[in-house]
C-alpha cells in the first residue's frame, strides 16, 4: 500500500482527506483545529492509518503563506515526511480536470490525487 493524507489548509484549520493506496479512500473527509488539541487528534487518525496499511504516510498540503506552518511543525517534530504543493501547480493540475468545483474536502482529496499522480515531477520535499 502507499498511504497519504491530504489536506487542504485554511486559517486555524484544515480538512483532511486520507487514502490507503491510490483509488482507496480511508474514511470520510473531516476537519481538524490547529491547535494542540486538534493536531493530536489528526496524529491519532494518521497512526490508525499507518496500522491499517503498515507504513507512514506522507502528508500533502498545499503553500499557504503562513497557515500551513504549525501544522508542518507539528509534524516535522514528530519525523513526519511534509509535501509542499506550490499552489500553481495544484491550480493547474486541478483545471486539468472537468470538475471545476471548489470545496475543502474536494482540495484535501485532489492533493492525495495529485500525489499519486505527479510526486517524480512537481512536489518540493521539505525534511
Amino acid at each position: 500500500m502507499s498511504p497519504v493524507i491530504g489536506l487542504d489548509v485554511a486559517k486555524g484549520e484544515s480538512q483532511v482527506q486520507a487514502y490507503l493506496d491510490k483509488k482507496k479512500p480511508y474514511k470520510k473527509s473531516f476537519k481538524v483545529q490547529h491547535n494542540l488539541e486538534g493536531l493530536a487528534s489528526l496524529l491519532d487518525f494518521i497512526k490508525e492509518l499507518e496500522d491499517v496499511a503498515g507504513e507512514r504516510p506522507p502528508i500533502v498540503l498545499e503553500s499557504t503563506g503562513h497557515y500551513h506552518k504549525p501544522v508542518v511543525q507539528y509534524f516535522e517534530d514528530r519525523g513526519y515526511l511534509i509535501i509542499i504543493v506550490n499552489p500553481l501547480i495544484s491550480y493547474k493540475a486541478k483545471n486539468s480536470s472537468l470538475r471545476k468545483v471548489k470545496t475543502d474536502i474536494i482540495d484535501a482529496n485532489h492533493l492525495c490525487v495529485c500525489y499519486f499522480q505527479l510526486v517524480p515531477k512537481l512536489f518540493v520535499i521539505i525534511f
